[in-house]
């Protein structure tokens, strides 16, 4: 007797669940309808072959007014300091690029033209040597790329200080 009680809910929610899913749905821009005059008057499209989801969006309460006031802009820099500033990016640029240069000699003279020398496992197994070979040549690539970059931001900046 359960099991009866149980599924006559079941099978009436389904019932239902079947009814309201055979309502039209027409398609009237970014919109949806289940009105069939609005539709027609809208000249919307019917919506077939798939489910249709429409979920209410959140209001917030108590929302302020949208400002029409000008977007808040950073304070004016005398020409002194941003001159300083400027001198003290372009220190720190060529520090980094002088470090990057270091790196970049320390790796290629570790490389040595692509025959580095083996260490301790690398002699029996060459794969570890490959392997070590090749991580070599991409970090000298990415250290190339550094010092590419660093000195592209060397001129950019000695450009807009030209420019001042």
């Amino acid at each position: 007797m359960k099991i009866a009680h149980v599924l006559i809910p079941v099978v009436a929610l389904a019932f239902a669940a079947g009814a309201s899913a055979q309502t039209k749905i027409w398609r009237c821009g970014n919109t949806y309808t289940n009105d069939e005059a609005e539709a027609k008057a809208q000249k919307c499209k019917l919506v077939e072959g798939g489910n249709v989801t429409v979920v209410q969006g959140t209001r917030v309460l108590n929302a302020a007014p949208v400002s029409t006031a000008r977007p808040v802009t950073a304070p004016r820099v005398d020409a002194g300091e941003q001159k300083a500033r400027d001198s003290d990016a372009k220190a720190i640029l060529e520090a980094e690029l002088k470090k990057a240069e270091q790196r970049l000699a320390d790796q290629q003279a570790e490389y040595k033209n692509g025959e580095p020398d083996k260490l301790g496992p690398e002699t029996r197994n060459h794969q570890k040597y490959l392997d070590r070979t090749a991580e070599l040549k991409a970090s000298i690539e990415r250290t190339e790329k550094d010092i590419a970059g660093l000195k592209r931001e060397l001129g950019r900046n000695g450009a807009a200080a030209a420019a001042k």
